[in-house]
């Protein structure tokens, strides 16, 4: 599990990036797969969110996630929701102390919020299309309608696919320079015509980085080239696999 600084420095505050190692899952899935949405079996699954959550001396039952989409949608989590009636949606906030918000990555960043003072949490699964679109603001704006102010919350950005390990075509640069031409400067041209190096993680740090936030953190893991620690949906494509694993990550206001 990995922490990242200035959410572990947090008071009444649980939080962790997790590895794909200490489960109990095999083959493609091995062995901390906590994401329903692939092909692993369900009870295993299972043992491995609460494999994780046991990490943060909590159930599986208090871990609230979503049916992620790519959206900017954030919803406000009461009570965790059944399996089956999980909301759509890439963002999650609470003020309900016990309750575990967790994102389900493979490359996409996953991005951790927290004023504890006011205690209010927030967590975010920030792909490029989420980021692009808005989830990280509209996670703090979700936030703030709880209580948290901005200059309080703590922002930190985990595991992810980083810079040399992610080389994306001419439709994708076009999207984001026709959308603002400095965007430019997240891109390095690769070693194929028309192809570029998208530096994801700084364009999630510059979109938080407008929001007036009180710190944010990156814990600077590249999950593509590290297979022994991370799930990577986009190696899992170049090796012709057949499915993959989703790492978890998870914040949590503790009882007071």
């Amino acid at each position: 599990m990995i922490r990242a600084s200035n959410l572990a420095e947090a008071s009444h505050l649980r939080h962790g990036f997790f590895t794909r190692r200490g489960g109990v899952s095999e083959g493609v899935y091995a062995s901390l797969n906590c994401g329903y949405g692939s092909g692993d079996d369900a009870a295993k699954v299972r043992a491995n969110r609460e494999a994780a959550m046991s990490l943060l001396s909590a159930g599986a039952d208090s871990l609230a996630t979503v049916h992620q989409v790519h959206s900017a949608k954030v919803v406000a989590v009461e009570t965790p929701w059944p399996l089956d009636r999980r909301p759509k949606a890439d963002g999650l906030v609470t003020d309900r102390p016990g309750i575990g918000l967790g994102i389900m990555t493979a490359d996409c960043a996953p991005v951790l919020f927290a004023d504890t003072k006011a205690g209010v949490a927030g967590a975010a699964h920030a792909g490029w299309r989420g980021a692009f679109v808005g989830v990280l603001q509209s996670t703090v704006e979700a936030m703030e309608t709880l209580g948290a102010r901005r200059n309080r919350i703590a922002a930190a950005l985990g595991p992810c696919i980083r810079q040399p390990s992610y080389e994306v075509g001419p439709e994708f640069h076009k999207a984001f320079v026709d959308n603002d031409p400095a965007f430019e400067g997240f891109f390095k041209r690769a070693g194929r015509d028309g192809h570029f190096m998208f530096d994801l993680a700084a364009f999630v740090l510059s979109r938080l980085g407008l929001l007036g936030l009180a710190s944010i953190e990156d814990v600077d893991e590249d999950t593509y080239p590290d297979a022994d620690r991370f799930f990577s949906y986009r190696r899992t494509t170049h090796r012709g696999e057949s499915d993959y694993g989703r790492g978890l990550s998870v914040v949590m206001i503790e009882e007071r």
